[in-house]
């Protein structure tokens, strides 16, 4: 990633100190007689939606509090157990390594010399005698009394904050709590924002939108989501023998945020500002030192609370999982989303509950994705062990069945329980022959789901790396828990050694992409969605973006986050960049539709296959339906005889394109009908703005783009809806990848026949000529040979202010950029798939600005 350096200044829209505008901190505001008690002017929103969100996903109070009291609870059960079991047991008599003769005369021989229980624990005065006699122990359970009390007093603190959000639901949304679990979220947001019109919660603003709700749920995710995107953190290493790993843990992340956000000397001198000083540029450097400083100390504070950090990690883990494994030993051969899996993978404004409904609908085919890389040498192996250990546990069994008595054999049980592990563990190493297996189909199945892929994964699915590079998203349990077990002693050097050294580009980043929205505060830029600020001319914002290399989003987030966004939610009225490049996508699904033709879908195993992985239900048959239907979706890499031809890229987007229009609401049954609905029913109390009433009136709106309404809410329920905008959002994924991967080979081809015209006459390409762009990349998931592309800079217009941002776009036309001069050579014979070499930029051209800076063009 390129230096975090650029001089770009902070963009203020309006000032913003605390959670109201200057001047009106004494605006009165009318209150009804009814509601002198209700919420309004609440200083910080942040919190009270956090917790108001927090509320509805726990269940309500009643839940939410009893889980904080186990918690509670579970703590100190964890200390006061392991100090018992560590000096309040006498282990030689329990292991029968050290006699006992009871001396009661009722007992016979042999019932004298039977160790029970209370023979091996110690008299109490004796185990307080063990315990004061260690001062390592006494210091342990100083340190866990300190931050038991913590915990318990941040308990208090949340009852009596959960009771306030109880009675803001009861009395000001008109939702009890045995009504609550029977409302989705999205009814509770459409709640908190007609609430907003009646009492003025956010003073400063009359209504609150989806946006604004969703910007101070998430203002820190957010960022952290951006970080990610642009590789500015330190978790991807590449160690001697393993190769490129990712370590971002837990422990590692909330240090993170610790640092960044809301700890001691953090960034934010609140929840909803950055301080002043990180606004300016000029003092950069020194806020740069500071921030190593801070980063130092709070290294060295991991690394001094490490063993304590880690003993705690290692006794949760033993109570946590010890069962769990004796119980179902094939559980950590299970997969999980990993945590940098969740961080890479997620929108920008997109909730917890809504990133985890769709890779948990993801879940099933990447397990089975990862099982077609099973070793044939480790399934031989693993079948033979299992049959040699399966064997001989079958005649422990039988044993046991003809005579318990074998059970008091010493080791006998032990072997049974190891061996039993064996056998589980073997067999999941063994592939199920039962299925068929097709990599390329089961990553698209994926990818209607996660939304996220590298382009170097397409194609490419059969390749070990590329199933090296999807475990790191999808990994197993057992490396989770010793990732999580390992992460107080990695984590102190990862701070020291690695963090710091990115202070400025930290620095600069939370400077440069920090806008102040009104009604909101401080927010990442990436956030706001914006095509124009950080689009990618790669992912159909070419001709509609400004971004520099530095400001692009990567992997197509801002436009798939926007997509997102507005499915997610019906209501929100997108600014006039955004229903531009959602009436733009719209208007090629129609296109395409027109021209295309659908293929029948084929009757084979592998459409069994795959509809044996997706839900039962309408919406996620059709995406079944369309995976296997047309051959040219599955094929979207490229062969070494060169690129694909044109028409079968068209089909494949047509075919997307036709399911699109397929998806029809209004359709209950099994069979999707073609309909398509033509209006959308805006809410009666505010008008629609011109955007919404062009895309009515050519036929969809901007929440579906290209299919759906809102129209038909009212004869379905709100789960329906939401499955239904799932599977809307899948196959728009499927349908801008494929889009990303046309232009992409288009790309390609046009700059072979510049090479092969080059090769002709070896004279360099013409300046009017458009300048070529190679194969792009993903940079969160870097590959040799890669190069990024920046967009063709837009004609300037005026002001435009959308979405609490006020952007200076006047100026003069600038020139287009000189094209780069090619390297001469049979570069389309000697390429292979997904490999180019680097151009070399013409002299004048912008490409020989540093990477740190990009041009910034004033009005005149």
């Amino acid at each position: 990633m390129a230096n975090f350096e650029a001089y770009q200044e902070y963009q203020r829209i309006e000032d913003f100190e605390e959670d109201s505008p200057p001047g009106e901190e004494d605006l009165l505001v009318h209150v009804p007689e009814g509601l002198k008690d209700s919420w309004h002017h609440i200083k910080n929103l942040d919190n009270f939606f956090t917790r108001i969100y927090h509320f509805h996903q726990k269940n309500g109070f009643a839940c939410m509090m009893l889980s904080e009291f186990f918690e509670l609870v579970q703590f100190l059960f964890v200390v006061t157990f392991t100090t018992f079991l560590f000096n309040c047991v006498e282990y030689d008599i329990l292991f029968a390594n050290k006699a006992v003769n009871h001396t009661t005369h009722n007992l016979g021989p042999l019932d004298r010399s039977k160790v029970t229980l209370p023979d091996a624990i110690l008299p109490s005065q004796q185990c307080t005698e063990k315990i004061q006699e260690n001062g390592w122990i006494i210091f342990l359970l100083i340190m866990a009394a300190i931050f038991w009390l913590y915990r318990l007093i941040k308990v208090f603190c949340n009852i009596l904050s959960y009771w306030e959000i109880r009675q803001f639901y009861i009395k000001a949304l008109k939702i009890t709590m045995d009504e609550l679990c029977n409302h989705t979220w999205q009814e509770v947001q459409d709640r908190l924002i007609s609430l907003q019109r009646e009492q003025q919660m956010c003073i400063h603003k009359k209504e609150l939108t989806e946006l604004d709700i969703y910007h101070r749920i998430l203002r820190f995710k957010n960022y952290m989501v951006a970080m990610v995107n642009k590789s500015l953190l330190p978790i991807r290493f590449s160690m001697p023998l393993l190769g490129d790993v990712v370590f971002y843990t837990r422990g590692l992340k909330y240090n993170f945020e610790l640092i960044f956000f809301w700890g001691p000397g953090s960034l934010f001198e609140n929840e909803w500002s950055l301080k002043p000083e990180y606004k300016r540029g000029g003092n950069r450097l020194e806020l740069a030192d500071k921030l190593s400083n801070r980063i130092l100390w709070i290294g060295v504070a991991n690394l001094l609370l490490c063993p304590v950090i880690l003993i705690w990690q290692i006794l949760y883990a033993f109570f946590s999982y010890t069962e769990v494994i004796k119980r179902e030993p094939g559980s950590l051969g299970a997969r999980c989303w990993s945590l940098f899996g969740r961080c890479y993978l997620r929108h920008f404004n997109e909730l917890d509950h809504e990133l985890m409904s769709r890779l948990s609908k993801g879940y099933k085919a990447s397990s089975k994705y990862m099982n077609c890389f099973m070793s044939p040498l480790l399934t031989v192996v693993a079948k033979n062990v299992a049959f040699f250990a399966g064997s001989i546990l079958a005649v422990l069994i039988a044993l046991t069945i003809y005579d318990e008595d074998v059970l008091a054999v010493e080791h006998v049980l032990t072997s049974i329980t190891l061996l039993g592990v064996c056998v589980t563990i073997c067999r999941s190493f063994i592939p199920d022959k039962h299925m068929v297996f097709c990599p390329e189909q089961l990553l698209k199945v994926i990818l209607a789901h996660i939304h996220y892929m590298p382009d170097h994964w397409q194609g490419n699915a059969h390749r070990y790396e590329t199933r090296d590079e999807f475990s790191q998203l999808f990994q197993y349990k057992a490396v989770f828990i010793l990732e999580e077990l390992l992460s107080p002693v990695i984590t102190p050097f990862i701070l020291i050694f690695c963090l710091r050294r990115k202070s400025l580009e930290i620095i600069d980043f939370f400077r440069n992409f920090t806008v102040e929205v009104v009604g909101v505060g401080d927010t990442c830029s990436f956030a706001q969605m914006d095509v124009r600020q950080h689009g990618h001319p790669a992912w159909m914002s070419a001709g509609k973006t400004e971004a520099s290399i530095y400001q692009q989003a990567e992997d197509g987030k801002t436009e798939l986050s926007l997509m997102h966004f507005a499915i997610t939610n019906p209501h929100w009225q997108p600014p006039r960049e955004s229903t531009h490049f959602i009436s733009q996508l719209k208007e090629r699904v129609q296109r395409e539709v027109a021209t295309g033709q659908q293929v029948p879908l084929p009757d084979n195993h592998l459409f069994t296959s795959i509809q044996s992985i997706q839900s039962e239900s309408e919406p996620h048959s059709l995406i079944a339906n369309l995976l296997v239907g047309p051959p040219s979706l599955a094929s979207l890499h490229l062969g070494r005889d060169g690129p694909v031809p044109n028409h079968a890229s068209s089909m494949g987007s047509s075919d997307v394109a036709s399911a699109l229009r397929s998806l029809s609401p209004l359709s209950t049954s099994q069979h999707l009908r073609g309909s398509y609905t033509s209006t959308r029913l805006p809410r009666s109390d505010t008008a629609p703005p011109t955007g919404a009433r062009a895309m009515a009136g050519s036929g969809t709106d901007a929440r579906t783009a290209s299919s759906g309404s809102s129209a038909w809410e009212g004869q379905m329920t709100s789960l329906v809806l939401s499955e239904y905008a799932s599977t809307e959002m899948s196959i728009h994924a499927l349908y801008i990848h494929e889009l990303h991967q046309q232009q992409s080979r288009n790309d390609l081809s046009r700059h072979t026949w510049h090479r092969q015209e080059s090769d002709e006459s070896s004279e360099s390409i013409p300046e009017d000529c458009e300048a070529p762009r190679t194969l792009p990349r993903s940079n969160t998931f870097p590959s040799t040979g890669t190069q990024r592309q920046e967009g063709a800079p837009l004609q300037p217009t005026g002001h435009r202010r959308y979405g609490g941002t006020t952007d200076a776009l006047s100026g003069p036309p600038r020139p287009a950029p000189r094209a780069p001069r090619l390297p001469m050579g049979g570069w389309a014979e000697e390429a292979q798939a997904g490999r180019q070499h680097d151009t070399v930029p013409e002299e004048g051209s912008e490409d020989e600005l540093p990477p740190q800076i990009h041009k910034v063009h004033r009005p005149q």
